[in-house]
């Protein structure tokens, strides 16, 4: 940051269901300002229960920015994001001295943070032999290969996510270089200051958790939520966590147990991969969630 910055932009960053939305609501509250959401999964505005968007009482009660503001069938990626997420950051800066950003989306928040590099466009022969991979030998056939070429970057995404493997695939297959590598490049300068706070708790309570905000999601509605967008499991944005599972039960593949035990499974592991992405930013600093005096204690003395 250069001298003479007097803005700060606040980012809470932590596993999912962890506590990040009530933190972030707390810390917003005591700064008297707005949240944007940084998380990919709460974007579209036909995904409601299975991405845990906030409640209507928390949205309600502070401002927020990206949260089901676009369609699973809108094109959006995080070059566009970045460019959108700034913009509104300058425009709540132009009344606010702080903005509270809040999401499990780790390259969302690189990319406010740090920037993003612009990756290149892969030839129609690298897209035509990983679509032949695919074909013939199915999600096995990309994980393999991406392990092999970016053992780093295979760690960190969702491996059963066809279209996140691809594309680092494409990457490295056009660049002969890892994602990994290009997407660490230069930080861009942002022109305020930045303070990463990030939540996180004792595993096993964690992952007790996840496992009770998977039932209350079942209590809530989710089956339904899931057989409305049915006709839809095609799109990339349905390819998550809490609606491919079912999406197979739904097919005839596999068991109404197997599903909602693998949503839970499924969803710890997500847990686990956010974690290890945001252990190697050094610019965050750690609270833990189980200690409520330590919380109240970093809310209370935020200044605004």
């Amino acid at each position: 940051m250069k001298p003479g910055h007097n803005k700060t932009l606040y980012i809470v960053a932590g596993p999912t269901a962890v506590g990040k939305t009530r933190f972030a609501i707390e810390l917003a509250h005591k700064l008297k300002t707005e949240i944007i959401s940084a998380d990919s999964r709460q974007f579209y505005k036909e995904m409601c229960i299975g991405t845990a968007v906030p409640s209507s009482d928390e949205l309600a009660a502070i401002p927020h920015h990206f949260i089901q503001h676009i369609s699973i069938q809108d094109g959006y990626n995080v070059h566009q994001y970045e460019q959108e997420a700034l913009k509104q950051i300058d425009e709540i800066f132009k009344y606010q001295q702080s903005v509270v950003m809040v999401g499990g989306s780790g390259l969302y928040l690189n990319a406010v943070a740090y920037g993003i590099d612009d990756l290149p466009d892969p030839s129609e022969e690298t897209r035509r032999q990983l679509a032949l991979l695919f074909e013939h030998e199915g999600l096995f056939g990309l994980q393999s290969l991406l392990r092999e070429r970016d053992p780093l970057f295979y760690e960190e995404i969702d491996p059963q996510n066809p279209n996140r493997l691809k594309r680092a695939l494409e990457v490295c297959l056009t660049t002969g270089k890892t994602y990994s590598e290009l997407r660490l490049g230069q930080k861009k300068e942002r022109a305020f200051e930045i303070k990463w706070i990030g939540l996180e708790q004792e595993r096993s309570l964690l992952y007790e958790r996840i496992n009770k905000r998977v039932d209350m999601m079942i209590m809530a509605g989710l089956i339904e939520e899931v057989e409305k967008l049915y006709p839809l499991k095609h799109l990339n944005a349905l390819n998550t966590v809490g609606y491919r599972e079912f999406f197979q039960w739904m097919d005839g593949e596999e068991s109404y147990e197997w599903a909602l035990e693998k949503v839970k499974t499924n969803s710890r592991r997500y847990a686990k991969r956010q974690m290890t992405w945001f252990r190697k930013n050094e610019d965050i600093h750690w609270l833990n969630m189980d200690h409520k005096s330590e919380i109240s204690g970093f809310i209370n003395n935020i200044q605004d």
